[in-house]
C-alpha cells in the first residue's frame, strides 16, 4: 500500500479521483501529513468522513514506524524506526535550551566505514529513499508533540547514519521537501548537511541552490592520520576536502563547521591541533570538537577532560572559532548507529 508521503502531488491527485474527490483535497492531505502532522486520516478532519474512511483503505500516511523511542536522563531521545522492509535507521532529539536539533539518517548503515563509528561497522545496507528521510522529521515532531511542554524542532541535521552525499538525489529531494512553504517549511539557515568530505558532492550543492550549512567531519588534519581513521579520505585527501569546503563557504555565504571526534592518542596532538587551526583560518569556520562517545567493540576512547580543552586552547590561539561538543545520551547509546547495532544484534541472537 502506497504511503502518502512517497507520492508526489499528481500522483496523489490521481489517486484522489479515483476516489471520486476533487483534485484540491490533494493538498489538503499533504499539508495535514507535513505541515499539521497527522498521522492517521482520522485526524484529517477537513475531509469529509467517508473520503477518510475510503483513503484508510486505500493509503497509508507513511512507509515507515516508530519502533521504540529510547530517553536519556539528559533529555535526549532517540527514535528507532522501522522501515517497510523491516531495516531500521535512527533519529536523535537533542533538546538544549531553546533549541531543539534532530539528526536524520540518509542510509542504511553507511559505506564509508570510518574506523571509530557505529553506523559503519555492517556496510551499507542501501540508501534511503528520499520520503523515508522526511517521515523520520514527521516521526519526531510527533514524538515531541505527544511529550507535550511545546518544544518543537528548530533545527534540522542530515549527520545521522550514512553520507548524504552519496545518496545525493534522495537527499537534495528530501531538502527539496523539508523547506517547501506549504509543507514542513524549515529555513535553509535551520538545515545543516554533514558530509566527510564528498567534493564533488559539495561542489554541486552549492551549484544547485542549497543554501544550507555545511559540516564537514574532518576528524585528523592530515592525510596519513585521516586515511587511517577515515578510509574514504584516500580518494581526495585532506588538502582537497579543505577547498571544497573554501568553496561552498565563498559561493553560498554559509558558514563551515569542521567536525573534530577527538580519539585519545591519535588525532589530540599540540601539533595535529595547530594544523587543524591552519585549515580552518582564513575563512569563516567554526571548529566543532567531539570527545568520542565510546562504542562497544571498538579501541577508541575520548581524551581526558583537562586534554580536550588543551587541544580547544590551542586552535582557539590561532583566531579560529571552537566550540566543545557536549556529550549526550551515553546512557541510551545516542552515537550514530549504536542503538541499530545493538537492536539488530539482539534481534539475531
Amino acid at each position: 500500500m502506497a504511503a502518502v508521503t512517497a507520492l508526489p502531488l499528481p500522483a496523489l491527485e490521481e489517486r484522489l479521483a479515483a476516489l471520486g474527490a476533487p483534485a484540491f483535497r490533494a493538498r489538503q492531505v499533504r499539508r495535514a501529513v507535513f505541515r499539521r502532522g497527522a498521522g492517521t486520516f482520522a485526524e484529517m478532519t477537513d475531509l469529509p468522513v467517508p473520503l477518510r474512511e475510503a483513503l484508510a483503505g486505500t493509503l497509508r500516511v507513511a512507509s515507515s514506524a516508530v519502533e521504540a523511542v529510547h530517553r536519556s536522563r539528559d533529555g535526549t531521545a532517540k527514535l528507532l524506526v522501522l522501515l517497510e522492509d523491516g531495516r531500521r535507521v535512527e533519529a536523535v532529539l537533542i533538546p538544549e535550551g531553546r533549541r531543539t536539533t534532530l539528526c536524520v539518517s540518509t542510509e542504511v548503515g553507511c559505506p564509508v566505514r570510518c574506523t571509530f563509528c557505529a553506523s559503519g561497522l555492517e556496510g551499507l545496507v542501501r540508501p534511503l529513499r528520499s520520503h523515508e528521510i522526511v517521515e523520520q522529521v514527521l516521526h519526531a515532531r510527533r514524538v515531541l508533540a505527544e511529550d507535550g511542554g511545546g518544544r518543537a524542532i528548530t533545527n534540522l541535521v542530515l549527520m545521522g547514519m550514512g553520507e548524504p552525499l552519496l545518496n545525493y538525489e534522495a537527499t537534495a529531494e528530501a531538502l527539496r521537501a523539508l523547506r517547501d512553504r506549504d509543507g514542513i517549511g524549515l529555513g535553509a539557515r535551520r538545515i545543516t548537511l554533514s558530509t566527510v568530505g564528498i567534493v564533488e558532492g559539495m561542489d554541486r550543492l552549492a551549484a544547485e541552490g542549497h543554501p544550507i550549512n555545511l559540516a564537514v567531519s574532518l576528524h585528523a588534519p592530515d592525510d596519513p592520520t585521516r586515511t587511517r581513521i577515515v578510509p574514504l579520505n584516500a580518494r581526495y585527501g585532506v588538502e582537497r576536502v579543505v577547498e571544497a569546503a573554501r568553496r561552498y563557504a565563498r559561493a553560498t555565504g554559509r558558514d563551515v563547521t569542521f567536525e573534530y571526534v577527538l580519539l585519545a592518542g591519535v588525532n589530540d596532538s599540540p601539533a595535529q591541533a595547530g594544523r587543524l587551526a591552519d585549515h580552518a583560518a582564513g575563512f569563516h569556520c567554526t571548529v566543532n570538537l567531539i570527545p568520542y562517545n565510546a562504542v562497544e567493540g571498538l579501541p577508541y576512547g575520548a581524551p581526558a577532560p583537562e586534554a580536550v580543552e588543551r587541544f580547544a586552547a590551542a586552535v582557539r590561539a590561532r583566531g579560529v572559532v571552537v566550540k566543545v561538543r557536549t556529550r549526550r545520551g551515553d546512557d541510551i547509546a545516542a552515537a550514530c548507529g549504536q542503538l541499530r547495532l545493538k537492536t539488530g544484534r539482539a534481534a539475531a541472537r
